[in-house]
């Protein structure tokens, strides 16, 4: 199951699935709820789930066709696609897909009790959605290959360590934290974090004269926004700017 919950002006995604994952359904649930984020004026993502994060997706019974996948395949889309910050709190287990949420996400939190795994090769099964295209930007090439090849769970402390989290957090402690996290981001000029998420999303393929056309495009639209005016003034006057992400 999918429950969603509003808090100042973070959204809580909280997921709840069995023990073979999130089912089709759960998958779709996610996707109306990433793209009902879009359509709001929450302005910061925290996903989280019980005594493990996300199992990944359960394929149990599911036809071998594009059609089966498309509820995953919609959901790490509206993840991607969101311009809101986004926080991954992890507990537990983060396997396959539900490793590709947590790497959709901007920021992962984990607890020392969590553990990561691109294990769809010990299940006879190729990368879910997302996969092939999240773990090497996070991991580099070779580093994707030996996990998504061996199946390998990766330890908390071996995942800051990679790339995947980036801290540990006490369990009792890691919603509290995710949200505060999440809220600092929430703070933030909307705008400016738009940009900044998609320039380096296209950075990673995009050859260096793209990206400066890119980045001149967007600092251009952003230092004639009333968000840098309001910066500017909230500077002078020794205060904490309000963005409104315009």
């Amino acid at each position: 199951m999918i429950f969603t919950e509003d808090i100042g002006a973070v959204r809580l995604v909280s997921l709840s699935g069995g023990e073979d994952g999130l089912s089709a359904a759960d998958w779709e649930r996610l996707a109306a709820a990433l793209t009902d984020l879009e359509a709001s004026s929450q302005r910061a993502l925290v996903l989280i789930g019980g005594a493990d994060f996300c199992r990944g997706a359960d394929h149990a019974g599911a036809a071998g066709t594009p059609a089966a996948l498309a509820p995953l395949a919609a959901a790490m889309r509206a993840l991607h696609r969101t311009t809101r910050p986004s926080v991954a709190a992890v507990d537990g287990r983060a396997f396959g897909a539900g490793l590709h949420l947590a790497l959709g996400c901007d920021l992962v939190l984990a607890t020392p009790r969590a553990s990561f795994a691109e294990d769809a090769v010990r299940r006879g099964l190729g990368l879910d959605p997302g996969g092939s295209w999240l773990l090497p930007r996070v991991v580099g090439t070779a580093r994707a290959r030996e996990l998504a090849l061996t199946g390998r769970v990766v330890p908390a402390a071996e995942a800051v360590a990679l790339g995947l989290a980036l801290r540990l957090v006490d369990p009792a402690r890691l919603r509290d934290e995710a949200i505060a996290l999440a809220a600092g981001l929430a703070a933030g000029a909307p705008l400016a974090q738009r940009f900044v998420k998609q320039g380096l999303d296209h950075g990673a393929t995009a050859d260096f004269e793209e990206m400066l056309a890119y980045e001149v495009q967007a600092q251009t639209i952003c230092l004639s926004s009333a968000d840098a005016a309001e910066a500017r003034a909230a500077a002078g006057e020794g205060r904490e700017p309000v963005f409104r992400g315009r």
